[in-house]
């Protein structure tokens, strides 16, 4: 952890760095923070960096400080990123700087200058390239792991963890990560697997950050200083902001009609309408703005009401800029093509300064933004949180709608850590004084709540890492499955579950020393005490036991005599509160009768209301008119079963059978009867010393269990994996078959599905647009529940469809039997789509087909597609014979689908 340093020492500090760091200090306009400096000059003296530090705060420095050693050094730097548009971006920002001749670019859609020494990529590709032991990684000196933090990502973690585990020993890596709570747990691991690691941890934000809340038009403080106002004292929360919640809580207590003192209904705060805050923060000099909303479509909502409002943040000669910028960047873009992607209202708003930012958009569109933003031009951005995920786009103010988001199953409420990204947007370096987070005011919100959220600092980064199919083969290829094993074992996962595990097993030996003394306290001069409690607590078991069944056997009689029984019957309810005479009204579903009780009360009731089986005690006639609704008729039926039962002695309702007492039960009495330890005095205190120790060593037991669930858990999940791709000729032993090279180049969450299409044959003989559906199902995963079936595509993709539905079948009970789930069911969602594209035709007719699919997810999901069709074709090319038809085909798809917005989206 760094510590601010005294003036003296920051001066020793600058004029102990190396040569080259203060020749790189050159390159920038602000001075370095020390923790800027720390790391830099760990970088100089060959040691790796873990830097920690918030959002905003200059991390990316030290990753461009490793770029500038390798040039100098004469190495090679690499420098990944968690997403393509942040190494787009970052791509840009090093061309800058270096010149096109100095930096490259490889992600999924782009590949410019890659044997550069500086290359920007996406982490997937360097994990890629690993595994293919590309010759690019000669001279490899230095890589950067920018937004490390992604690792506790749930689909896609596991890269970085492989990235870091299989680089060559010499290479030096950079880890920049967002503030964690355990960064020194995640930097021991690093240096353990790397090598002499630095762990640079800085709290403090370069922009201090103010929290507001705005209710109605007002905007308050959420801290407040002590109201004794001693010097030190802790922020707490604005007793204003407590005493509106209170008053509107009171206010949604009062019935709607209802008026409160003097006659007036309670007024509650209105939220505020989008355009008004956006209004209210241009009047407070807080823009420019990022307001986050967690909806796409709200964002898009959120900027045409600020247009249809007439908002306007931009002077003429602003306007001009924007349109100038916006043009030349879409001018390749054909105006029928445009027309569909709304570019007339997109514009319009940008012109205003207003503009959503999502994954729905058009990249293009995206990147303008992005652009326009950096460049003060665009004054209110909506956004959905994938903003705050790595893109450089700091603002004034950092807007939140909500506390809660949809995740896919529910709406879950923000955790401190997202909240800390999110507003760690707030405040640009260089420009601002300070940044300002506003949440905005919603009923039923509760201000110490919103002060937990920015007030907590403890968001753990915890591993995601577990073996996939495609490993398994790489791994096993490179390294045989018992080297393999024992690399998996130096994941962060497996780290943290040795940390876990220390801690539990010391409790495990602390409950096994207390069972030993309970052991050594536990004895009886007459027997064995341990046989005795253990025969004690068998007899108790059994008598349980007997007990349920009677209790079973008895609903068993009850429910079956209620099927029996008819409308008009009487019947002596003998259980639960109903307890009494009643009459049958009808037979209700699920085994459930409405009656008409003794009280003229109409009831249901089941076989639980009974002690046994049902038998009629008479029987009356009840009118058809008969009206359960009616008291009249109610009162008069029960006058009527009154008088049929006048002067009769009911007889007693049976219990149920009558069962004899089970022979062996009998028998285990006599036994613990004839016991030594029965007959001792003091037998009751030493069973209460056997039960402690029989609870004592259920604990015991417990924590061993645990203990031994987290004990080498990686590698027993590979040899798990290990076992399905044996059972499938995948692997054979510690030799990976043709099959299994194969699946080594698949790089997919269903790796293992399509590596059995393959194989099998499945898409042989599909054509261009037909193989482009069936493999969409591999790479697409719809964002909700479908109301209905997707649309397949025709022909014979609709066979192969359901043949690849099959093949999922069979593979997922593979797995069931080895402990196994990884392989999610192939979705068609998106399979339509990728035959029309694939097919030639025109975009509007695409997307006019299916409305519910947004311009920005069409062209990722395509290029998901373009990119496992790839895969496809070079493993197929490898294969057997028959591959190279399959292989010509697939690359002939995607070929077909490079065109349009997606060849438009590329970087220039």
């Amino acid at each position: 952890m760094t510590l601010p340093a005294s003036p003296a020492e920051r001066y020793a500090a600058f004029r102990a760095r190396p040569p080259g760091l203060i020749a790189f200090q050159g390159l920038y306009d602000f001075e370095f923070d020390d923790f800027q400096v720390q790391a830099c000059a760990a970088l100089a003296d060959g040691r790796g960096v873990l830097v920690a530090a918030p959002t905003g705060s200059g991390k990316t420095v030290v990753g461009e400080f490793a770029v500038h050693l390798a040039l100098a050094g004469g190495s090679k730097c690499f420098y990944t990123t968690p997403i393509k548009a942040l190494s787009n971006q970052k791509y840009a920002d090093l061309v800058r700087r270096y010149g096109s001749d100095q930096v490259g670019l490889l992600t999924g859609d782009n590949s410019v200058n890659g044997e550069a020494p500086v290359v920007v990529m996406t982490t997937e590709v360097l994990r890629n390239m690993l595994y293919a032991g590309s010759a690019t990684l000669g001279g490899l000196g230095y890589v950067v792991l920018d937004e490390v933090h992604y690792l506790a990502d749930r689909l896609r973690g596991a890269v970085w963890e492989e990235v870091i585990i299989h680089l060559p020993e010499a290479v030096r890596v950079v880890a920049l990560s967002a503030t964690v709570s355990n960064a020194e747990e995640f930097g021991e691991w690093l240096d353990q697997v790397r090598g002499g690691t630095t762990v640079i941890v800085d709290e403090h934000r370069p922009v201090p950050l103010w929290q507001h809340m705005l209710a109605g038009s007002q905007l308050y403080d959420l801290f407040t200083e002590s109201l004794r106002g001693e010097a030190g004292a802790e922020a707490r929360v604005n007793p204003e902001l407590v005493r509106i919640a209170q008053r509107d809580e009171w206010a949604a207590r009062k019935a709607p009609n209802r008026p409160g003192r003097g006659g007036h209904r309670p007024r509650r705060f209105r939220v505020p309408r989008r355009p008004e805050v956006i209004d209210r923060l241009d009047r407070a000099a807080l823009l420019p703005a990022i307001t986050f909303i967690f909806s796409r479509a709200g964002c898009d909502s959120a900027a045409a009401q600020c247009v249809a409002a007439g908002l306007r943040l931009t002077t003429p000669e602003e306007t001009a800029r924007i349109t100038a910028v916006a043009e030349r960047r879409t001018a390749d873009i054909p105006d029928v093509d445009l027309r569909v992607l709304g570019y007339g209202e997109w514009l319009s708003g940008l012109q205003r300064g207003i503009a959503a930012h999502h994954a729905g958009l058009l990249p293009t569109f995206k990147e303008v933004v992005e652009e326009l933003f950096e460049a003060g031009l665009i004054r209110a951005v909506f956004a959905t949180e994938t903003l705050a995920l790595g893109i450089n786009m700091p603002a004034r103010t950092v807007v939140i709608e909500r506390l809660d988001k949809w995740n896919g199953e529910t709406h879950a409420n923000l955790t401190p850590g997202e909240y800390t990204q999110l507003t760690g947007r707030a405040g640009r370096r260089g420009i601002d004084v300070e940044g300002h987070a506003v949440v905005l005011w919603q009923p039923g919100v509760d201000p110490g709540a919103v002060a937990g959220l920015a007030g907590t600092r403890t968001y753990p980064l915890n591993s995601s890492f577990r073996p996939s199919y495609n490993m398994a083969v790489n791994l096993t290829g490179q390294f045989g499955r018992a080297r393999a094993a024992t690399l998996l074992e130096s994941s962060f996962a497996q780290f943290q579950a040795d940390r876990a595990v220390g801690g539990i097993a010391r409790q495990a030996r602390r409950a096994r020393a207390e069972l030993d003394r309970l052991s050594g306290e536990m004895s009886c001069e007459h027997g064995d005490i341990a046989e005795y409690t253990r025969m004690r607590a068998d007899l108790t078991e059994q008598e349980r036991h007997q007990a349920r069944e009677r209790a079973a056997l008895r609903r068993a009689d009850a429910a079956r005599s209620l099927g029996e029984l008819r409308r008009g019957d009487i019947i002596g309810v003998t259980g639960g509160r109903r307890a009494g005479v009643a009459v049958v009204l009808e037979q209700r579903p699920l085994g459930t009768l409405l009656v008409l009780t003794s009280g003229r009360q109409v009831r249901r009731l089941t076989a639980a209301d009974f002690t046994g089986p049902v038998e009629p005690i008479d029987r009356i006639r009840i009118p058809s008119w008969f009206s359960e609704r009616s008291p009249k008729h109610r009162r008069d039926l029960s006058v009527t079963v009154r008088d049929k039962l006048a002067g009769r002695e009911l007889a007693p309702v049976r219990r149920g059978r009558d069962h004899t007492a089970d022979t062996g039960l009998a028998s285990a009495r006599h036994r613990l009867r004839e016991h030594p330890v029965h007959s001792c005095p003091d037998r009751e205190q030493h069973v209460r010393q056997a039960e402690r120790y029989r609870r004592q060593l259920r604990e015991v037991e417990g924590l061993e269990r645990r203990v031994a669930g987290r004990t080498h858990v990686i590698a027993r999940t590979f040899e798990r994996v290990c076992a399905v791709l044996d059972h499938l000729g995948y692997l054979d032993d510690d030799k990976v078959t043709a099959e299994g090279r194969r699946l080594g180049g698949l790089y997919s969450e269903l790796d293992l599905l399509a590596a059995e299409c393959l194989r099998r044959g499945l898409w042989d003989g599909l054509t261009e647009p037909e193989l482009a559906a069936c493999v969409s199902a591999l790479s697409f995963e719809s964002r909700r529940d479908e109301t209905g079936p997707p649309r397949l595509a025709p022909g014979r993709a609709r066979e192969a469809s359901t043949a690849m539905v099959r093949i999922w079948g069979e593979l997922d009970q593979i797995e069931t039997d080895n402990g196994l789930s990884f392989l999610r069911e192939p979705d068609f969602g998106f399979a339509a789509i990728a035959y029309r594209w694939a097919r030639g035709d025109a975009l509007q007719d695409v997307l006019d087909d299916a409305p519910e699919v947004a311009a920005g997810d069409f062209v990722r999901w395509t290029k998901q597609v373009i990119d496992l069709l790839d895969q496809i074709a070079a493993a197929a090319a490898a294969g057997a014979a028959g591959g190279a038809r399959v292989a010509t085909v697939a690359r002939s798809a995607a070929a077909a689908m490079r065109r349009g917005v997606i060849a438009y989206t590329s970087v220039t």
